[in-house]
């Protein structure tokens, strides 16, 4: 007998290798195709609302997803309203990976880079006016257990780097003109693992949700946990691990992350540093 794969719960063993047909153990006695076919299932569960969602969100990915240049962005941005929420006009560039479209919501200005992944299992992704979405970054609210309060809001004018990780399951509120740097991650969901005598997979998992404020900064790699609020213009530093609550206008950093100094406007004038700022209306 060969024996194909094997754990606690999923035992398969084929005694005629060569045979059409396989005799399969899968708790009870099943066959091969109706365990192809429930996974098949799942996997449709995981990618769209429903079956017809999921052959209708595709036919149009499929057909203009992969067409670069602003030709592409603008054949994405007449026609990807018809399988997602889109206000005014946004930019999705090439090979952005989008599921659960009826989910997502774009607000005018948003730019979704090459690359990007938005996956808005309900409770779905809201990204605000002038958003931009860099490349390879992740959005995954990631709600397959009925959790209450998952989704993810990205407020207007914010920018989420390059690689960034935002996970959606307890919900991720982030307000307007908030800047995260490559790497970072901010993960809305803790796994239980108490019990020393079981896995904790079997324990189930926490999720409070996070609340990042206007105006603040994250550093590259920054990590924030779930629970966690940052106040209104606080400063998180490369590397930095947050797992408690950071007070407005406070720069914060370390394993785990703690007070470094209060943003009070001591050093706003410095002669000794040039400062460029971004251009808007016309002036420098």
């Amino acid at each position: 007998m060969i024996k194909f794969w094997e754990n606690d719960r999923f035992k398969l063993h084929c005694t005629q290798p060569d045979s059409i047909e396989l005799k399969c153990q899968y708790g009870e006695h099943s066959d091969l195709h109706e365990i192809m076919l429930k996974n098949i299932r799942l996997y449709l569960d995981r990618q769209a609302s429903s079956v017809f969602r999921y052959f209708y969100e595709q036919f149009f990915i499929f057909f203009l997803g992969w067409i670069p240049t602003l030709i592409g962005i603008a054949l994405r941005a007449l026609f990807y309203r018809l399988i997602l929420h889109m206000e005014g006009f946004a930019a999705v560039e090439n090979n952005v990976r989008l599921r659960f479209t009826d989910h997502i919501k774009l607000g005018s200005g948003v730019y979704l880079d090459q690359g990007a992944y938005l996956h808005a299992c309900p409770r779905g992704i809201d990204i605000g006016r002038g958003t931009i979405v860099m490349h390879g970054a992740i959005l995954h609210v990631y709600n397959f257990r009925n959790l209450p309060h998952a989704g993810i809001k990205i407020g207007c004018d914010s920018l989420i780097g390059e690689y960034s990780v935002i996970r959606g399951q307890g919900g991720v509120q982030i307000g307007d003109r908030v800047y995260t740097s490559p790497f970072t991650q901010i993960i809305s969901v803790n796994h239980v693992f108490e019990d020393p005598k079981r896995p904790f997979v079997e324990q189930g998992i926490t999720a409070e949700g996070i609340i990042i404020e206007d105006d603040v900064w994250l550093g590259a790699g920054a990590i924030v946990t779930d629970g966690v609020r940052i106040g209104k213009g606080a400063v998180i530093a490369a590397g930095a691990v947050v797992t408690g609550n950071v007070a407005p206008h406070t720069v914060v950093g370390g394993v785990p992350a703690k007070p470094i100094k209060a943003i009070d406007g001591a050093n706003v004038s410095k002669p000794d540093r040039h400062i460029y700022y971004s251009p808007k209306d016309g002036i420098l």
